[in-house]
């Protein structure tokens, strides 16, 4: 199983786990905004190398 399906995997089962506790809204609102807080608390140089890591996967 790749990288991806895992992470993939890990969001529906924690908006599956999520959703009945908090609400359909707010499992959302986790489920995105955790993986953008942790995209902006990156340095610049951080971003740019996992857009470039990303870039050349999706060329492969």
């Amino acid at each position: 199983m790749s990288n991806g399906a895992k992470i993939a995997l890990g969001g529906v089962v924690a908006a599956a786990v999520l959703w009945p506790l908090i609400g359909f809204w707010w499992a959302l609102l986790v489920l995105i905004g955790v993986p953008v807080a942790g995209y902006l608390m990156l340095d610049p140089s951080q971003r740019r190398r996992l857009r470039r890591v990303s870039r050349k996967q999706i060329g492969r």
